[in-house]
């Protein structure tokens, strides 16, 4: 876990997205000890007071939960298109029915997304964190700056 976050930490140029990260990590860090008492979980905790990068800590609750790789994946995957479509529907009053629609077609991408992502993580495992995929996103690096500074910010990340 300690290389996976230092991994994160280094393909994340954005102090404001690395701080979200590790927010919202330290948030599903509690919730999945008090759901899945893990040892790993508790070592995590322990290495990481001010929380890991949320996908680290995801990848530890999904093995404290049972799950493989393609599976955590998956919820990573969906967490990723299902929040900002429920964000739509609060924000822009677009129609709920519609936007689980729009997810519901997006489902054979994610599937896709999921198995690369999946393969990825073994390839790690084979070569380090270097085989990981590090695509950037300069604007979103940017935007989540600006978004920062704020007075009033709608969202945490």
């Amino acid at each position: 876990p300690g290389v996976l976050d230092a991994a994160a930490d280094a393909r994340t140029p954005s102090p404001a997205l690395r701080t979200a990260a590790r927010r919202l990590g330290r948030q599903l860090l509690r919730a999945a000890r008090a759901t899945w008492p893990d040892p790993g979980l508790e070592q995590l905790a322990a290495a990481f007071p001010r929380g890991a990068h949320q996908p680290v800590v995801l990848g530890l609750t999904a093995r404290a939960a049972g799950l493989g790789p393609q599976d955590a994946a998956h919820v990573a995957a969906y967490e990723s298109v299902g929040g900002p479509a429920t964000a739509t529907v609060r924000l822009l009053g677009l129609d709920p029915f519609e936007a689980s629609g729009v997810l519901a077609r997006l489902a054979p991408e994610l599937d896709d997304i999921a198995a690369r992502a999946a393969e990825a993580a073994h390839q790690a495992l084979l070569d380090g964190v270097e085989a990981l995929p590090a695509a950037s996103s300069p604007l979103l690096e940017i935007a989540a700056e600006v978004h920062a500074d704020w007075p009033v910010r709608l969202f945490a990340s």
